[in-house]
């Protein structure tokens, strides 16, 4: 489970202060799949970099199964990046010289897994790409490769899965074949948090968090 408490978060830009978040409190149970809906500079970049450990909120409270993660260090956000969240992006991050089961193996391979090469074919599997699973980038679709994507999120068996603008670049038949993915691993007991600014996407969500102006206007 995730819960937000009154976090604020502002940045410098130059003389000016931007205020990005505003107290906002927000949770999301055990296996559900929100969405998270807001248009450019509404504040949701922001939230999703906190939720996944890569900024600190200037104030509140932000606990992580149970635990309070808020104020922890460098070192301990990143181990809980590594093991408790797996990311999917917009850009999908694959490295192109990698095949498809080398760019799963790698957050294994970085925690020391001794088995790092058996559970990336088991989580390509688990998204339809075992046939593909030693094809390089350039030799998949765009579909293909965000599922590349989210094998790598899944690999490390993290409680939460969150996706920033997943099907962004994507066609639309792509993007269902994508959304039908999440639904399946949500299904199965993953917690599923999806931030982006299309409706179409929100709609096949459980709920919506909408933001605005750096508040949450409705969850």
């Amino acid at each position: 489970m995730l819960v937000v408490d009154e976090i604020s978060k502002e940045y410098k830009m130059g003389e000016h202060v931007v205020v990005a978040l505003k107290k906002v409190s927000m949770k999301v149970e055990q296996a559900e799949m929100v969405a998270i809906v807001g248009a450019s500079g509404s504040g949701k970049s922001t939230l999703m970099h906190i939720l996944g450990c890569l900024d600190h909120p200037d104030s509140g409270h932000y606990f992580l199964n149970g635990r309070d993660i808020s104020k922890l260090k460098r070192d301990a956000l990143a181990k809980i990046r590594n093991m408790e969240i797996g990311f999917v992006f917009q850009t999908f991050n694959l490295l192109p010289r990698m095949n498809a089961l080398e760019n799963v193996e790698l957050p294994l391979l970085y925690a020391g897994h001794p088995a790092a090469k058996a559970e990336a074919a088991r989580a390509l599997e688990q998204v339809g790409l075992g046939p593909r699973m030693h094809h390089e980038p350039n030799q998949l679709s765009g579909g293909q490769r965000q599922r590349v994507a989210i094998a790598r999120a899944l690999v490390t068996n993290p409680s939460i899965i969150l996706a920033d603008e997943p099907t962004g670049n994507l066609d639309t038949k792509s993007s269902e074949e994508i959304m039908l993915v999440f639904k399946k691993l949500n299904q199965e007991g993953r917690t599923i948090i999806i931030v982006t600014h299309e409706q179409e996407i929100a709609q096949k969500c459980q709920r919506h968090i909408r933001i605005r102006d750096g508040q949450i206007i409705c969850s």
